[in-house]
């Protein structure tokens, strides 16, 4: 398996760097799409990108991936099992919290936002030498502003160009009940 985090940053470079890199950059580019198109290894690669539209058309070539999936923010059953897997990370009981009702509280919120108010909620209770409770962890989510309130628009933006153009990892999405045209003539 071969992971490629944040595709965009790596190959936005590649645009300008000519001039400081003497084409490197560029080779490497041309030398990884001619390589994700004819391997013939078992090399499953995975890439993320969190703004698809810095990426150069070519490498969104198909044959070069299998798929594009586009995941959006989870969905409260996607949140409950984030808080199930969090709330266990940091060694604590998960029946000691109704994680469903965490799920509600945390909308907009991500799996790594909601690993950082299950932090802050620690610290906090760890100052009066107690747990963290879901009266904590409701404070530090309502004082919290979630990314997807601050970058909604870029959000929207992703969310619009996903339609049609990428597979959704959540099918409750609401952006992904529209079906592709599919025009012959």
């Amino acid at each position: 398996m071969l992971w490629i985090d944040e595709l965009e940053k790596t190959f936005a470079v590649s645009e300008s760097s000519g001039s400081s890199d003497g084409g490197t950059s560029a080779r490497v580019f041309g030398r990884l799409l001619n390589w994700l198109q004819e391997k013939f290894s078992p090399v499953f690669v995975v890439a993320t990108a969190n703004d698809i539209s810095k990426l150069p058309p070519e490498l969104l070539r198909k044959g070069r991936w299998d798929e594009c999936w586009f995941v959006d923010l989870p969905d409260t059953q996607e949140r409950a099992a984030i808080w199930d897997i969090v709330i266990e990370k940091f060694g604590r009981e998960r029946t000691a919290y109704d994680t469903v009702v965490l799920a509600r509280a945390s909308e907009l919120h991500t799996g790594a936002e909601i690993e950082a108010a299950f932090a802050e909620a620690m610290h906090r209770a760890f100052t009066e030498d107690r747990e963290p409770t879901e009266l904590d962890l409701g404070v530090v989510l309502s004082d919290s502003v979630p990314l997807a309130t601050t970058m909604s628009e870029s959000i929207e933006r992703l969310r619009h160009w996903s339609q049609g153009r990428a597979r959704h990892a959540t099918h409750t999405s609401p952006t992904c009940h529209g079906k592709r045209k599919l025009d012959l003539g």
